[in-house]
């Protein structure tokens, strides 16, 4: 028979038992990115009164578009199990091409300034897409690794880049160009927001309602399997990264429209953060696994932090070693849940 004690204790035990198991519950559904991004609410709203003001949040949306949109592209190829660290080499060109065709258009035709926005950003994009047609040809013709080839090209489109300007930013664009995509509102919410939030459905129901979006999860998940069911492996590798390339390239003339100079050094950390980005918001490396909301909110919480650590003026560098560490503890929860889920299937 229990003494008073033993049943008081089990009692209290009981409700921390439930506690724990619905916390490992959520973490098995929704991965790790739900408790980050109460993590970090808290402890910015502690350090700084203005972090959760309207303006900072809407900010914090504003600035995160160029990140969500690229990380929307790196899904791709994550979920087709490899990934893409030429996407900061695509912005930088995407820019300097895009840039110096609308400033040459824009000052033989001042008048023509609708025309020169379409064709600079045009072949801006296009620019930026002949990088992911490379990498496309690399990975899913001559069966080159996703690391290797996407390593070389970011190397081979920030010379070009540089080549093309000589490292002095690119000016003489229409005014407008920058006012409306960079500056602009709509409603009072910033032009870019609606871009971004238009591409986010758009990839979701490329995603989830296309044959070709699940092409990329079981190409992910196992390609050998994938080609013997009928599908193009090599064909859905190449989409990858042509894909991956074109929304990197949106990224890259709206965030020169809100520089408003074409930049060859732009996206040089947007490789690591696209990257933490999505494996913080549950697309595993292995492939096959990843959610498109998922990835807008991983996109979100980096710049999340980035804006707290800013509020609360913690130095550059420190954010540096943040974010990789937050990379690392992704990976390692991603880990740990697999392991969870492969329990649960036993």
């Amino acid at each position: 028979m229990a003494s008073p004690e033993t049943g008081t204790d089990a009692e209290i035990a009981a409700p921390k038992r439930d506690l724990a198991y619905w916390m490992k519950f959520l973490f098995i559904r929704l991965g790790v990115l739900p408790f980050l991004l109460v993590i970090a609410i808290v402890i910015f709203t502690m350090m700084s009164d203005n972090f959760l003001s309207a303006r900072n949040l809407t900010n914090v949306v504003r600035q995160s578009v160029y990140l969500m949109i690229v990380s929307l592209g790196q899904m791709f190829a994550l979920l087709t199990g490899g990934f893409d660290l030429s996407v900061g080499t695509i912005l930088a060109i995407t820019s300097v091409v895009g840039a110096s065709v609308m400033a040459a258009i824009y000052a033989t035709m001042p008048d023509a300034v609708v025309l020169a926005i379409a064709i600079g950003a045009l072949a801006g994009i296009a620019a930026g897409v002949a990088v992911g047609v490379c990498n496309g040809i690399g990975v899913a013709v001559f069966g080159v690794s996703p690391f290797i080839m996407t390593l070389g090209m970011s190397s081979v489109g920030f010379g070009i880049a540089l080549f093309l300007t000589g490292g002095v930013p690119v000016y003489g664009m229409p005014v407008e160009f920058g006012e409306f995509f960079g500056f602009g509102k709509l409603l009072g919410v910033p032009v870019p927001i609606y871009i971004a939030a238009l591409l986010a459905l758009v990839t979701f129901f490329f995603v989830n309602w296309t044959r070709q979006g699940r092409y990329f999860y079981a190409v992910g998940g196992n390609e050998k399997a994938a080609r013997l069911s009928g599908i193009n492996t090599r064909m859905t590798l190449f989409i990858t990264y042509v894909l991956t390339a074109l929304l990197a390239g949106i990224a890259g003339m709206l965030l020169t429209a809100r520089l408003d100079t074409g930049e060859a050094n732009i996206g040089a950390s947007m490789p690591l953060e696209s990257i933490a980005a999505c494996v913080i918001a549950g697309v595993s490396l292995r492939g096959g696994v990843g959610r498109v909301e998922n990835v807008v909110l991983g996109a979100l919480f980096i710049v999340l932090v980035q804006n707290g650590m800013n509020l609360a003026r913690i130095e550059s560098y420190l954010q540096m070693v943040v974010l990789g560490a937050l990379l690392i503890l992704a990976v390692i929860a991603d880990q740990i849940r697999l392991r969870y889920l492969a329990g649960s299937r036993d």
